[in-house]
């Protein structure tokens, strides 16, 4: 299958019970609010084939594997509504992820910022490249890691959370993302990650397809409000993307990229 947008493409692809889901962006695999929905839907309908055993997830190109939410959308909101309704996009993509039945692998080969993030935490199991470094990044455009604040710290507790989400212009190594426990495996290049990821994949599309979706749902136990509480945390993000602190902000981000 593939979803192409006027900017940006989600795709997936089938082979031996493995579904590898790639989205891409040129603007260092942004994500914005029509990339989302596609995202989403990919990982809902891989999650109800039957001949899906496993979903491997990654993004294109050799270096950042996710920049977070579209500053050019984010800077386009004009009320509350549209805010939530940009917000739930990263919502439903997490709740997709964490809901669907089939075990994902994230593959991050590079660095992960904001949503980024939210994806590498929500995966089941993520391998990542030493050059995968990360950063939550919203408190400094006047936000916070509300959205994908829960599933960062399911993975790698509150303390690693907050750490990342209080000092919001400093990155952290892929090293020290490995020690919280965000990546699974840290490999030096991108082949030997593949190698590893395809490893994986096949090990897992060769198990018990009923096992693997009982010992999922037994991982995210406890989570069953989310919900109602992502679109809680949605309409926080809508609101303070309003502020004049945060358009301010991002128009000083965009006036540097420029």
């Amino acid at each position: 299958m593939e979803n192409r947008l006027e900017e940006g493409t989600v795709e997936t692809h089938v082979a031996d019970g493995i579904a590898t889901i790639a989205f891409s962006h040129p603007a260092q695999n942004s994500l914005p609010g029509r990339l989302l929905a596609l995202l989403a839907t990919a990982i809902e309908e891989a999650g109800k084939a039957e001949y899906v055993k496993v979903i491997i997830l990654k993004s294109g190109g050799d270096r950042t594997f996710c920049a977070g939410a579209s500053f050019d959308e984010l800077s386009a909101i004009q009320d509350l509504d549209s805010g939530k309704r940009f917000f739930l996009g990263f919502a439903r993509v997490i709740n997709a992820m964490r809901k669907c039945p089939k075990l994902i692998i994230g593959r991050v080969q590079g660095k992960a910022v904001g949503g980024g993030v939210g994806l590498a935490a929500a995966a089941d199991y993520c391998l990542a490249t030493r050059a995968a470094s990360v950063k939550l990044s919203e408190l400094a455009v006047g936000i916070g890691p509300f959205v994908v604040g829960p599933a960062v710290a399911r993975k790698i507790g509150e303390s690693a959370m907050s750490q990342l989400a209080i000092d919001a212009t400093e990155w952290r190594t892929a090293e020290w993302a490995y020690a919280k426990g965000l990546y699974a495996g840290l490999y030096d290049d991108q082949a030997e990650m593949d190698a590893a990821v395809e490893a994986l994949a096949r090990k897992l599309a060769s198990s018990s397809p009923e096992a693997m979706q009982e010992l999922k749902s037994v991982f995210w136990q406890g989570t069953q409000d989310w919900d109602l509480l992502l679109e809680a945390r949605a309409e926080i993000s809508g609101r303070l993307v309003l502020s004049s602190f945060t358009k301010e902000a991002i128009a000083r981000f965009k006036e540097k990229k420029a």
